[in-house]
């Protein structure tokens, strides 16, 4: 059974976070639409406020701390990458943008692509499509069609007990997950780790 590897990547700054709260919900249906299509998932939940940092010092200084390095190779290791932050002034956070710059921008060139973003009133719903979306086409992923934007009454419940949020959650996440129902970039390394020793040694003796 194939294994998608998805990171989510929350930008929020308080503890709990309508950014966390959101990802969550993405990264939930995502995760139950590709058990029930026959993959097995792993999901990496970074809470981008406790690199913040060690992301600064990697400006300065060029180097990356031990966790952040760890973060870093699981981004670029992973099938997927579930984005989700605050609108600040229009725009994502900086702290998104920050950890966004720290990668090496090669590393997400072909990467499935589910955006979300919190805000306080629906007017900045549009920071999906002209902020958050610009950012990662720019990057060379591949973006799910859906975005999803949470304003402070989606968190309440509708009469028959269930989220105003739960029919674009489910839609945004199953479109992420038409995008790894196919065949996926190579990760790093999967072609030397699928090849056997022997073979290894025949390409380089053949010149290949």
């Amino acid at each position: 059974m194939e294994t998608r590897r998805i990171t989510v990547l929350s930008a929020g700054l308080g503890v709990p976070s309508s950014s966390r709260l959101l990802a969550d919900q993405l990264a939930a249906s995502a995760e139950r639409q590709l058990r029930g299509g026959g993959f097995e998932v792993s999901i990496d939940v970074v809470e981008l406020r406790d690199l913040a940092v060690d992301i600064a010092n990697n400006f300065v200084t060029g180097y990356a701390a031990p966790r952040l390095a760890e973060v870093i190779a699981g981004v670029e290791d992973s099938d997927a990458i579930i984005a989700v932050s605050p609108v600040f002034s229009a725009s994502y956070s900086g702290l998104f943008k920050s950890f966004i710059d720290v990668l090496d921008p090669k590393s997400l060139d072909g990467k499935a692509v589910l955006l979300g973003a919190t805000g306080g009133t629906d007017r900045h719903q549009m920071v999906l499509d002209f902020a958050m979306r610009p950012l990662f086409t720019y990057l060379r992923t591949r973006i799910a069609a859906t975005g999803v934007f949470a304003g402070p009454q989606d968190w309440g419940n509708t009469d028959d007990g269930g989220s105003p949020l739960s029919s674009r959650v489910d839609r945004a996440a199953a479109e992420l997950v038409q995008l790894l129902s196919g065949p996926q970039p190579h990760r790093k390394n999967d072609a030397l780790e699928s090849l056997p020793f022997e073979q290894l040694l025949a390409g380089i003796s053949s010149g290949r």
